[in-house]
């Protein structure tokens, strides 16, 4: 099998591929800045440099992590899994939504393994363009199956490991992702766990992404979607402060 090797800055170019619009907005909202301050009193003018400053520290911030993240952390090398005890030869399920960088990666840590892809992205729900452009630039993994978040394609019972990558928190109705992991538990084998990597709603990832750091979930909200579906919280660890890694297994099972 071919090896997978990501290319120098790829997690951070992708970024700002397929987000392009939002650094126009900035560069165009900097620009405004600059022109009306003639407009404001010599004592004031300092305000609109001041935001223009702002801006450009949020951005070189948010990129600054972002490549730290994606491109020096171990995420994509995948070691955090040493001590997860996946082991060969397990029935393997992951999950994207609509973005799958991650299953060509599985499938060469795992080679003895079936790697199922399954694909949620719905684009009436998920109207984000970056998503969009990002599925025109990456083919899907062979085999790849899409799938609606109230109808999951997996028999009882039937799997040993399910992974969800920086995916779940698209499902942005509770209710929705909550009757979503429950399917997850009933799929999963009584020994098995379920992987949820997931940027949450803390300090961490406000310094980093402002306001951006709306778009994750609270690490309440996961904890409490997890007890509602009766999956119990095996694990929690960290790959950087800006990500974390919940293991899951079944209500009554243990590892």
């Amino acid at each position: 099998m071919e090896r997978i090797t990501r290319k120098p800055f790829q997690g951070v170019g992708n970024i700002v591929r397929f987000n392009w619009h939002y650094y126009v907005i900035a560069f165009v909202f900097m620009m405004v800045l600059w022109w009306l301050k003639k407009s404001f009193p010599s004592n004031l003018n300092v305000l609109p440099e001041l935001f223009i400053y702002l801006t450009i520290l949020s951005v070189i911030i948010s990129l600054s992590v972002s490549y730290y993240i994606y491109d020096r952390s171990n995420l994509y090398s995948f070691d955090w899994l040493k001590n997860l005890g996946i082991k060969e030869g397990q029935q393997i399920v992951n999950i994207n939504a609509g973005f799958d960088e991650t299953s060509s990666i599985l499938s060469e840590k795992y080679p003895l393994s079936k790697i199922k892809a399954l694909d949620f992205y719905d684009p009436i729900k998920h109207t984000e363009i970056s998503i969009e452009r990002a599925r025109k630039a990456y083919p899907a993994f062979a085999g790849t199956q899409t799938f609606s978040t109230n109808n999951i394609p997996l028999k009882k019972n039937s799997v040993d490991c399910i992974f969800l990558i920086l995916s779940a928190h698209e499902i942005r109705n509770n209710e929705e992702r909550i009757y979503f992991f429950k399917q997850l538990k009933n799929a999963l084998h009584p020994a098995g766990k379920i992987v949820v990597v997931e940027h949450t709603r803390d300090i961490y990832n406000f310094m980093a992404y402002n306001l951006g750091f709306f778009h994750f979930l609270p690490k309440k909200t996961w904890r409490e979607n997890f007890s509602e579906a009766q999956l119990i919280e095996e694990a929690e660890s960290k790959i950087t402060p800006f990500i974390s890694v919940f293991t899951l297994h079944k209500n009554g099972t243990t590892s």
